[in-house]
């Protein structure tokens, strides 16, 4: 049986212990005394062992005791540290014991994996900062870079229509040409003729009536879908043709204020922006007021319509007063002698009356400093909400007197006949309409235009 070794000094200097062999070495070590000075390290007259070449062979894991290494005294600071080992090791070519780290010796840095690249360096100035200031009371005006965006290539506003008016077109072209194919007009065809009319929300009153138009002096007798389509289009250009009416700018009221209302979702703060544009293309000077203050995404928004169409914006942090917002904006714009302020408002349901109570402070505020503003209060209407526009038009025309209003959304719905009813109800102006998300997407409402887009005739 071997006996357990002892690992030589070499070993004892890198904390490894020599393992035991598989195999009874070739020699055997002397024998330890049986009385030693010191029981844990006995070192013998003469090392035991090989040597090749100046360097013990521990590769045999033959036990090889050194003798003890000198003892260096006065080593200079400015001197590079012997090895504690003996003269005949201290050159030898030694390969370090992998995962022992020598006490007293700092530890290597890792080298990085291969594959994965250093954490880039964040320099301050590719920080962010959106600008808006801590304090809650505090107003900042953003200032537009000195070159606006040039606006993109324009299509002709009557394909831009009646693309937009597709489905309306289509769903009505539809029904029309099963109805007055190979059929006499009776009492049946005209009903559901006015039910086609209804579903695309046109309204009772104008369903009945272009359902008697289309019937009268032709009952029993055969009658063209594209003859019916023709009717269609000009009941509906004489409904609409008394609220056609182009917003008009006052240039003797400056700043001409325009106050933007509506729910949330209608597109109010993106019907700002290409409003804006389309104002300074016709020389007028405009400045934007983010009083939507309950969300912060609508102040960031509006001010990257500011960059993008060459406005200044006012405003303040998330959550202050917004009739305080609008009042300082008014002064801003006097201040500056802008030609246009454009004031956006929180969307708001038309049910909740603390809401609404809002509203009603923001123009009974900036009346404080002009009693006459605002000089124009538009609302934004969803296309795609259907029905429920008329209550909306109800709710906020007794809460801030509506002057005008903007449709939005015509290309998302099959209802586009929605228009229809509002002008039969209430007889608003309508002054602008929407049939996509592009800048040029937002146009004067023409009523002849209007109407033939959405029976699926030609402009004509």
């Amino acid at each position: 049986m071997s006996e357990t070794k002892q690992p030589g000094w070499f070993g004892r200097l890198f904390g490894r212990k020599a393992e035991t062999p598989t195999e009874t070495p070739a020699e055997t070590p002397a024998e330890v005394p049986a009385e030693s000075p010191d029981p844990a390290v006995t070192m013998p007259t003469e090392p035991t062992g090989t040597l090749s070449e100046g360097v013990p062979d521990f590769a045999t894991g033959a036990d090889d005791v050194l003798p003890a290494p000198p003892t260096v005294t006065d080593a200079s600071p400015e001197t590079e540290p012997e090895h504690d080992l003996p003269d005949e090791l201290a050159g030898a070519d030694l390969e370090p014991v992998e995962g022992v780290q020598p006490e007293g010796l700092a530890p290597a840095a890792p080298e990085p994996e291969a594959d994965e690249a250093p954490e880039p360096e964040v320099r301050e100035s590719e920080v962010r900062d959106p600008g808006i200031p801590a304090e809650p009371d505090s107003l900042v005006i953003y200032q537009p870079p000195a070159e606006p965006e040039a606006p993109a290539e324009k299509r002709s506003w009557w394909g831009r229509l009646t693309g937009g008016l597709k489905r309306t077109s289509s769903a009505l072209s539809d029904r029309v040409t099963g109805l007055f194919t190979k059929r006499k007009l009776d009492a049946d065809t005209l009903e559901e003729l006015e039910d086609a009319l209804i579903q695309a929300d046109f309204g009772l009153e104008t369903a009945t009536r272009i359902a008697e138009a289309v019937g009268k002096g032709r009952y029993e007798k055969g009658i063209a879908p594209d003859e019916v389509r023709a009717i269609l289009a000009t009941e509906v250009e004489r409904a609409l043709d008394p609220v056609a009416q182009p917003l008009v700018i006052d240039t003797t009221k400056k700043p001409f204020v325009i106050l933007m209302i509506g729910v949330n979702g209608a597109g109010k703060t993106t019907t700002i922006g290409k409003l804006t544009q389309k104002f300074r293309a016709q020389g007028h000077s405009v400045m934007l007021a983010a009083g939507d203050t309950f969300r912060a995404a609508a102040i960031e928004q509006l001010r990257v319509w500011g960059e993008r169409t060459g406005a200044p914006v006012v405003a303040r942090p998330q959550g202050s007063d917004a009739a305080g917002l609008a009042y300082d904006a008014l002064q801003a714009a006097r201040d500056a002698g802008t030609d246009i302020l454009l004031i956006d408002t929180a969307g708001r349901l038309q049910n909740k009356a603390g809401l609404m109570a809002e509203l009603e402070k923001v123009i009974r505020v900036i009346r404080k400093l002009d009693a006459e503003t605002p000089h124009a209060v538009l609302l934004v209407l969803d296309a795609t909400v259907g029905q429920n526009a008329l209550s909306q038009v109800e709710i906020f025309q007794k809460t801030a007197g509506v002057t005008g209003l903007v449709m939005t959304k015509l290309d998302g719905t099959a209802r586009g006949g929605i228009l229809v009813a509002l002008a039969a109800k209430f007889g608003l102006p309508v002054h602008f309409i929407g049939v996509g998300e592009g800048v040029d997407d937002l146009e004067p409402f023409a009523a002849r235009d209007f109407a033939r887009a959405i029976a699926g005739l030609d402009k004509g």
